[in-house]
């Protein structure tokens, strides 16, 4: 994708999903911001999350994200927020994601100035991760994010943990804040056709990078995943009433969702359950989405088309992506959403 601007992308995850007026009020700080585009909302109740993303010009960018984080910050009170997702602040994480004209290390000083106004002028503890982390052990999100918000108090006292920027004492209200640059990453749940989570924690076990451990005769044993650059969870997801494997795809270029797809398909085979669909997150790369549609076009013994839309159309069906919710690719395709915001 080109633009003749730099163009860097936000997506700050919000530890609200209920309240519509609190939700309406993030976005609308974000519109505040002329040159910001607000290009998708995504509202879960059962993980009381929501995900906005963003793109325009840099400076633009981080003054919206700047005043989001503010927003949600005076209007969650994570004293009282609860949910299945992990989480650790009313802005729970934001990455700022290099999209076109402009380096990783350029959106990391970005991020870094970010960052330093958050802490200063918010008070809100902030951590930074990724491509900006200062410290190797607390590059990766699910490092900083383990105890979640209920342990990150007593975190913030132990060696190697305190706040990149902001106050070092726990602030109650707000939590802390995962702030940073990182790669485009695509953020893919698959709904399962039962509601046991403990199929959904095997299967993801078995898929996710990390691999999982077994222990037998009180000797454990580390077993590797499946799919490189995956992260993977499992979850019952009560917007849809079963049980679901959450995955984040670090680099979609090595483990695609199609790749996700068939290796999910194959291990709940396995467990004697089917995949009923999948849900988007946010956005992704229309690459995804056209490698799936001509893998279903080759397996059915069919020929390509020429018209790049009905790749598009397969794609979206042999991956579920409108099974579970609505999915329009002018929305949802990351491509197609820049187009439509005068951004590429």
């Amino acid at each position: 994708m080109t633009s003749p601007k730099p163009i860097i992308e936000c997506i700050p995850n919000f530890s609200e999903g209920r309240d519509l007026q609190v939700i309406n009020e993030i976005a609308a700080a974000i519109r505040s911001v002329a040159g910001a585009r607000l290009l998708h909302v995504d509202i879960s109740p059962a993980a009381n999350r929501t995900v906005m993303t963003f793109a325009g010009e840099p400076a633009a960018v981080t003054e919206a994200a700047f005043r989001a984080i503010e927003k949600a910050g005076n209007s969650i009170d994570m004293r009282k927020q609860e949910g299945v997702h992990p989480r650790v602040g009313a802005t729970d994480v934001c990455p700022l994601v290099p999209l076109s004209g402009v380096s990783i290390e350029e959106t990391m000083t970005w991020a870094e100035q970010l960052g330093k106004r958050v802490g200063e002028e918010l008070g809100i503890p902030v951590y930074l991760y990724e491509y900006s982390a200062k410290q190797a052990h607390r590059r990766t999100l699910p490092d900083i994010r383990k105890g979640q918000y209920e342990g990150i108090a007593d975190k913030m006292t132990k060696p190697g943990w305190k706040p990149d920027y902001g106050p070092t004492s726990f602030n109650a209200q707000t939590g802390a804040t995962v702030l940073g640059t990182r790669d485009i990453l695509v953020a893919f749940n698959i709904s399962l056709a039962t509601k046991d989570v403990a199929i959904a924690n095997w299967i993801a076990a078995r898929m996710r990078e990390s691999g999982y451990t077994v222990t037998e005769d009180g000797k454990r044993t580390k077993h590797r995943g499946l799919l490189p650059k995956l992260r993977a969870i499992g979850w019952y997801m009560a917007d849809f009433e079963c049980a679901q494997v959450s995955m984040n795809l670090l680099d979609y270029r090595i483990t695609s969702p199609l790749r996700v797809w068939e290796t999910c398909k194959a291990l709940a085979t396995e467990a004697d359950t089917a995949l009923v669909g999948s849900e988007l997150i946010g956005l992704m790369p229309e690459r995804c989405v056209l490698e799936a549609g001509s893998h279903a076009y080759v397996i059915n013994q069919q020929e390509i088309p020429s018209d790049k839309q009905l790749i598009i159309q397969k794609g979206i069906q042999y991956l579920g992506l409108d099974k579970v919710k609505p999915f329009n690719p002018q929305e949802k395709i990351l491509e197609y959403a820049l187009h439509h915001a005068g951004l590429i």
